[in-house]
């Protein structure tokens, strides 16, 4: 027997009911914020996510499913979504119109790592992209959409914020970060020591525990904005306490991409084990232009998919849709003209074969149909149907045309 590769799984019953469950709920909440549907490709040049997402990012340095393609082109499988967008965004010169433009998208992530529980080699993002509004109400508005989706969703979070500052305020902060790990340095781990030269801001996103504890002691970049900076931060704290979305200044929290500036958040749960992220996004106001598009304000987030199934609280589920069968052989075709007339307007399951009145009961109960609809030989002859309303348990017979 085949089996999925290791880290890939299958969305089958109960999950793959969950997951619709989940887009769905994320779809709806993101038109009424004004998104509309964009679709990028799973496959892209290499190129782009080391320019986008940064070298010396785990993504790219150990995770990515890189490989040549037939015509010797550098390719790998999406890791994540909005370098894409972006990519897609100035291909289609939407970065050259004045209209601020807002797009979501779904579907499947690619990166080579340990599977664990709700993280997988081939997992699944919801994310949204906003392009053209620099100011930090966009940020705002963003976490609000965020907390409604979990909201409707049934999931409890705590929200991590902070500010990267920008290109005024980060050169000085890192020239005294690197002074600090510098002094640190023989304390700290491998990959901490080799970003110290090449990135030193991801330091501060270690997993590491000792470099946890060391880092404690580090230069606080949200200590240091410049004014900018700092009134867009204090006035986004600000409008989330307005609104009584409780957060907590991490100021550690760098995110694990390179492109982020200004505003970045996380959104984590303490009911998936250890704490976790569950979404997470920010401001990134240089990656169109570093991707050679017109300099273009954005802020986006993404929301890992698997790591909230178990989460989800599902609606309860009522009954829909008709069940049709017949009682006797030659009933059976009798069905099908009325069962496409039906699906014209809602669910149909149709039995293909005859079976008695209690089998055809249990039927209707397993799909969850609103009605029962029989053919005996009685109605057969008569030209009619027998109809039951499962929730009223009501009864009646039908002529087939006037049903």
């Amino acid at each position: 027997m085949i089996n999925p590769l290791r880290g890939m799984k299958d969305l089958t019953f109960d999950d793959s009911q969950r997951f619709v469950h989940i887009v769905t709920t994320a779809i709806g909440v993101a038109k009424k914020y004004g998104y509309g549907y964009i679709e990028t490709p799973i496959l892209e040049e290499t190129a782009l996510f080391k320019r986008s997402v940064g070298d010396s990012s785990d993504i790219v340095s150990k995770e990515m499913y890189q490989f040549e393609d037939k015509g010797g082109n550098d390719v790998c499988m999406r890791p994540e979504g909005t370098a894409g967008v972006v990519r897609a965004f100035i291909s289609a010169k939407l970065d050259r119109q004045p209209v601020k433009q807002k797009f979501y998208y779904f579907g499947p992530m690619f990166r080579y790592e340990r599977p664990q529980k709700g993280r997988l080699r081939e997992f699944h993002q919801f994310g949204c992209e906003s392009f053209g509004e620099a100011s930090v109400y966009e940020d705002f508005t963003i976490i609000t959409m965020i907390s409604q989706i979990f909201s409707e969703l049934g999931i409890g979070f705590d929200l991590q914020i902070n500010s990267l500052g920008c290109t005024a305020c980060m050169p000085p902060y890192k020239q005294n970060l690197v002074g600090f790990l510098r002094e640190t340095q023989e304390e700290l781990c491998e990959d901490c020591n080799r970003r110290i030269d090449s990135n030193p801001i991801r330091v501060l996103d270690c997993k590491n525990t000792a470099c946890q504890t060391l880092l404690v002691n580090s230069p606080k970049l949200i200590k240091n904005l410049c004014g900018e900076c700092d009134t867009d931060f204090n006035k986004l704290t600000v409008l989330l306490d307005k609104a009584g979305i409780k957060y907590e200044i991490d100021t550690n929290l760098v995110r694990g991409l390179d492109y982020y500036n200004k505003t970045a958040f996380e959104f984590v749960s303490n009911d998936i084990g250890s704490q976790s992220a569950i979404a997470g996004g920010g401001r990134y106001d240089k990656l169109v232009e570093f991707l050679d598009g017109k300099p273009t304000p954005a802020v986006g987030f993404a929301i890992g998919i698997e790591r909230i199934m178990e989460l989800v609280q599902m609606p309860e589920v009522t009954r829909d849709g008709i069940y049709m069968g017949a009682m006797v052989e030659e009933a059976v075709e009798a069905l099908f003209p009325l069962a496409t007339a039906k699906r014209k307007e809602t669910k149909v399951t149709l039995e293909y074969n005859s079976k008695g009145f209690k089998s055809h009961m249990k039927g209707a109960d397993k799909v969850k149909a609103r009605y029962c609809v029989l053919i005996g030989e009685d109605e057969l002859a008569n030209g009619t149907v027998w109809v039951k309303d499962l929730e009223s348990k009501e009864e009646s017979t039908i002529l087939i045309n006037k049903f």
